[in-house]
């Protein structure tokens, strides 16, 4: 075992080093060779830092900044390496911080976050949990306590966090809009199983407890047992990996949730709740002439029940090109557009309020729309600069209000400890 005054050696020496600081894979380098041997013996540590500073420059509610960032610690064991047991699977600990402001919620007044890193401001467990395959190599079990949207529900490439806007930037928001399934960082118990049909086909399915109580609370940030549970959400999930010169990754799911909710528009319940959702990352070229530049198309399209789900439909859809100059090999740049349609239920009802406080209720479209442009420059291998534009439309398409469209420009920072 390596002595306490070794390690603060080993520290001391990564901090007063900067000579590698732009060639390193970390900010925080390989700790004087200690993470390599932590890593070695079966102990991984990760962390990273995201932070977005959105501005509103016109329309919206008003022309102002706002800045949120979310920093991520984790620990992952490799019990094989730990303790010489084959196939002994893997244990992760992930505690997550929020801080920050929404432009959403403050600047735009739009239902699609600016900033994908907001939300939850405080600090939490977001992962424990254990990993490994079972009977057979084809078979991979996950349980414990995590979240839903680090396995299922989004692609398993990262396209689509290429953008700073968490309609693209995650998984479709109508299944947590209008169901248990929960965005991370909130987690919640539950299991995971992934079986591998052939080297290009994966079945997916899940089952995790409901428990909205403690989604958003941070009185239950430490606590992995739920407080309320209402139901249970199982997705299944069947994935399609192309392989070949122009590669591709093709999802197609359905989830269900057992618990009750209230039929929107109506006092009575509506038993369960489901949706579905299709998801694609294609590439369309691959130049012969530089290796590794290449162009992605991207689409989504989710649907939520529509007896009680305020969030009917999303559909998105865009391009990333990777390595867009030569000497920019780890660059992207990514434009996207994206459809996000209220119920037409909660439309009802925002209309029969106003008519009844004897308000005009605005003439609106039917849906809330983005379009966004951005910029992924790799600074050093640790360090992401995103600058990025947004222009919303109709953002008021949810709130039932009349408000200008919006043009947003932000910047996102990404670094990995």
């Amino acid at each position: 075992m390596l002595s306490a005054l070794r390690i603060t050696s080993c520290l001391l020496t990564t901090l007063v080093s900067t000579t590698t600081l732009a060639q390193d894979a970390t900010l925080t380098g390989d700790w004087g060779g200690l993470r390599h041997q932590l890593d070695e013996q079966g102990i991984k540590f990760t962390g990273d830092y995201s932070g977005e500073t959105a501005y509103n420059a016109n329309g919206g509610l008003h022309r102002s900044a706002r800045y949120s960032q979310n920093i991520k610690l984790g620990v992952q064991f490799d019990l094989e390496k730990l303790y010489a047991v084959d196939d002994g699977g893997k244990v992760q600990l992930t505690l997550n911080d929020r801080r920050g402001n929404s432009a959403s919620e403050d600047m735009v007044g739009n239902r699609l976050p600016i900033q994908e890193n907001y939300g939850g401001l405080y600090t939490r467990l977001t992962e424990l949990s254990y990993e490994r395959t079972l009977f057979t190599p084809a078979l991979n079990v996950k349980l414990g306590y995590m979240a839903m949207g680090n396995d299922l529900g989004g692609l398993d490439s990262g396209i689509l966090c290429n953008f700073m806007n968490a309609g693209f930037c995650g998984h479709p928001l109508n299944m947590s809009g209008g169901s248990g399934w929960t965005n991370y960082p909130n987690a919640h118990l539950g299991v995971r199983v992934k079986y591998d049909l052939s080297p290009a086909w994966q079945l997916r399915v899940a089952a995790f407890n409901v428990d909205p109580e403690s989604n958003g609370n941070a009185s239950r940030a430490w606590h992995v047992g739920p407080k309320h549970t209402t139901g249970t959400v199982v997705p299944l999930e069947l994935v399609y990996k192309l392989a070949g010169d122009l590669p591709g990754e093709y999802k197609l799911g359905y989830y269900y949730d057992s618990s009750d909710a209230k039929r929107i528009g109506s006092d009575d319940e509506v038993a369960g709740r489901g949706g579905h959702y299709l998801l694609i990352d294609q590439a369309v070229w691959n130049s012969q002439a530089s290796t590794g530049r290449s162009l992605h198309v991207f689409g989504q399209y989710s649907a939520a029940s529509a007896a009680a789900s305020p969030f009917k439909t999303w559909y998105g859809t865009g391009l990333v090109l990777y390595k867009p100059f030569a000497g920019r090999p780890r660059d992207t740049v990514a434009l996207g557009y994206g459809r996000a349609v209220p119920n037409p239920r909660s439309r009802d009802v925002q209309q029969d309020a106003a008519l009844a406080n004897g308000e005009a209720f605005p003439h609106l479209d039917s849906a809330e729309q983005l379009i966004e442009l951005s910029y992924g420059y790799q600074a050093t291998p640790w360090l992401t600069l995103r600058p990025d534009v947004q222009y919303i439309i109709e953002p008021g398409a949810f709130s039932g209000e009349q408000i200008d469209n919006a043009l947003v420009l932000g910047l996102q920072v990404k670094a990995t400890f």
